[in-house]
């Protein structure tokens, strides 16, 4: 007994024990909840400017035209002046033999110098340079120093190859255009973006609408079960029709679990597009404020919608921007076809003194110095040349073949989707009216069943009917959105039809 009265004690010990932790545990239950993320209720348009501000993957594309500018810098460079300087000093000891006679005598010279120069080459393959420089001389043959100081200017120009601003601003022409390219992918992207946001923001809404499709049929299903149950019990319906009925319940709770598990897969898909700043991202709920209803958009003639894409559409500018490269790689190529033929001059002034500041002074004399003279080069053969040459030939003649196939392709998508808007445009019409005719299907078999002249299975099989149909219904609208969009995005307008828009570097 006493032994039974402690077991009871303890027994009720931990009893107590674990209400007590219910109780802390609902408590703080109660309090996380008060601090629990607010489901997050937005628009397609919030949802579309938050894509944007937020996803990574286009954080990342923002950052390749600034990367691509900088390599305008780097050609840019190629034209800028350039200042150059040297000093220095050497000091040699010899022996030589003197002018007059057999005697020699110890040499002992020590010669700074210094030189500074500014050369700039131009555009149109002309080089310049302006140079100033100064020698002193202090030899053991000589009383005092003597110091020449020379200013003077000379000038190279390219006459064959080299020559002009078609082939010098070539390099700077196509890292512009490769900026633009960056900047068309950029868009391309930014498109593409926008419509996988629109298009997952209407597949949550139709996950949603087919959850509570599929909740509606399944109380239904239960309760045509309960009523062959009762059928059953009163002896009105034989047993095994509540096999069928049974199925039916078990097949709507499958549905269920399966529309449920997708609304979930959308969700996931759709807060990583949006990529909101916090740190439980993939927890926050979604309420979309917006209802998807057919659009009440008109479509023009599809050859208006064709003419869009063959103006606006990303990857064709694209194609046009590496047709331009390839022109501008043609030029260059065949200029380095020619000989290297230069005309150079240089005039100068040089003063001499026992001072560089009497050298200064002395600058203005007499003494000039002037050249003038032509250079030239050419490989025999040339045989690099010539390979690059035409490959460049080539390489700009398969770029235009690609612009010509890519603007048959843009035409055939731009009429495919044109195509594919009025089809699911008609099937809205064609869906809702098949909903009408299954719901009367459904009831008339009802009532049949109700009065003994129908079955379980034949019930079951209408509500399946329904089923299908009101799934499809609210699958065609979602359909004819986004099917509008995807013309919208083929046509490359989708952007300018939201109000958005990316700026496009215009000077080449």
């Amino acid at each position: 007994m006493i032994l039974n009265g402690k077991r009871n004690m303890q027994k009720q010990r931990m009893l107590s024990a674990c209400i007590t932790f219910a109780s802390i545990f609902i408590a703080f239950s109660g309090t996380f909840s008060l601090f629990a993320a607010e489901p997050l209720r937005i628009s397609v348009r919030e949802a579309i400017l938050k894509g944007l501000e937020n996803n990574r993957a286009l954080k990342v594309e923002r950052l390749t035209p600034q990367i691509r500018k900088t390599f305008e810098a780097d050609e840019r460079a190629a034209f800028d002046p350039v200042l150059k300087g040297q000093i220095s000093d050497s000091k040699s000891e010899a022996e030589q033999l003197l002018r007059y006679g057999a005697t020699v005598t110890n040499l002992v010279n020590r010669e700074p110098s210094g030189r500074i120069a500014l050369e700039e080459v131009l555009p149109t393959g002309t080089r310049i340079t302006l140079e100033g420089s100064t020698d002193l001389l202090d030899s053991s043959l000589y009383q005092g120093d003597f110091d020449s100081t020379r200013v003077g200017i000379s000038i190279t120009q390219s006459l064959l190859k080299g020559v002009g601003t078609g082939v010098n601003l070539a390099r700077l022409r196509q890292a512009k255009l490769d900026t633009l390219v960056s900047e068309y992918e950029l868009m391309g992207f930014s498109q593409e973006l926008v419509g996988r946001i629109e298009t997952t923001y209407w597949d949550y809404r139709l996950a949603q609408r087919q959850i509570e499709i599929y909740t509606d049929s399944l109380k239904f299903a239960e309760q045509q079960r309960n009523e062959t149950l009762e059928r059953i019990t009163i002896g009105k319906t034989a047993k095994v029709e509540i096999a069928a009925a049974e199925a039916e319940v078990a097949s709507r709770k499958e549905g269920l679990i399966n529309a449920r598990s997708q609304l979930e897969i959308t969700r996931l898909a759709f807060l990583r597009l949006l990529n909101l700043p916090s740190t439980n991202l993939f927890d926050i709920e979604i309420v979309t404020t917006e209802q998807p209803s057919i659009p009440n958009a008109k479509l023009d003639a599809v050859s208006s919608h064709v003419q869009v894409a063959i103006q606006k559409r990303p990857d064709l500018n694209q194609a046009r921007l590496n047709l331009e490269k390839g022109d501008l790689e043609v030029t260059k190529t065949k200029n380095g076809l020619l000989p290297r033929l230069d005309l150079f001059a240089a005039l100068g002034n040089t003063g001499y003194a026992d001072s560089f500041s009497g050298s200064m002074q002395n600058i203005n004399g007499d003494y000039y110095d002037f050249t003038l003279g032509i250079q030239f080069e050419y490989p025999l053969g040339d045989r690099s040349a010539s390979a690059t040459h035409r490959r460049a030939i080539l390489s700009r003649e398969q770029a235009r073949e690609a612009v010509e196939n890519m603007v048959q392709l843009v035409e055939v998508d731009v009429r495919s989707a044109y195509i594919e808007v009025n089809r699911s445009s008609e099937q809205i019409t064609a869906t809702a009216a098949t909903v009408k005719y299954r719901e009367e299907a459904l009831r008339a078999e009802i009532e049949k069943f109700r009065v003994g002249k129908s079955t379980s299975l034949l019930v079951a099989q209408a509500q399946r009917d329904l089923l299908a149909s009101r799934i499809q219904a609210v699958q065609s609208i979602a359909t004819h959105i986004k099917s509008l969009i995807n013309l919208y995005r083929l046509e490359g307008s989708l952007l300018d039809r939201r109000g958005l828009s990316i700026s496009i570097t215009s000077n080449r």
